[in-house]
């Protein structure tokens, strides 16, 4: 069931964004991976444990973030994509009691969803130029 609710929630995110003329702002979707990698930050600070390593990883997909959002819409996508693979690994190598046990699946399909529609939104844009604002 999360990983059901995570691929419809990631593809609701990506329609509406189109939809709605969200995603032509170039910091759309680096907001999205800033916000997605602060999610584990308040796992540890609900949890109590493991704040310092939650924020350390959360700081380098805000770096992803903020490089793609200068003009590198890939270095998004690529962050989505490896918060997704994150997600996967996180309850094997990080103890954040924080963490429902749902969350991991649940978040590797919205990230994985949403950094391959970035990637593709990302060639679009090197092959046609940025959309008019």
């Amino acid at each position: 069931m999360p990983i059901t609710a995570g691929l419809t929630l990631g593809a609701g995110i990506a329609a509406t964004a189109r939809w709605a003329g969200y995603d032509r702002d170039r910091s759309f979707y680096p907001t999205v991976l800033m916000v997605v990698a602060s999610y584990y930050v308040l796992f540890a600070v609900m949890g109590g444990q493991a704040l310092s390593v939650e924020l350390a990883i959360a700081t380098g997909f805000t770096g992803l973030a903020w490089l793609g959002g200068r003009g590198r819409l890939w270095l998004v996508g690529v962050g989505l994509l490896l918060h997704g693979l994150f997600d996967l690994l996180h309850p094997a190598v990080i103890d954040n009691p924080g963490v429902p046990a749902w969350w991991p699946a649940f978040c590797a399909a919205v990230d994985l969803v949403l950094g391959g529609w970035v990637l593709l939104l990302a060639g679009r844009v090197r092959r046609n130029g940025p959309p008019p604002h």
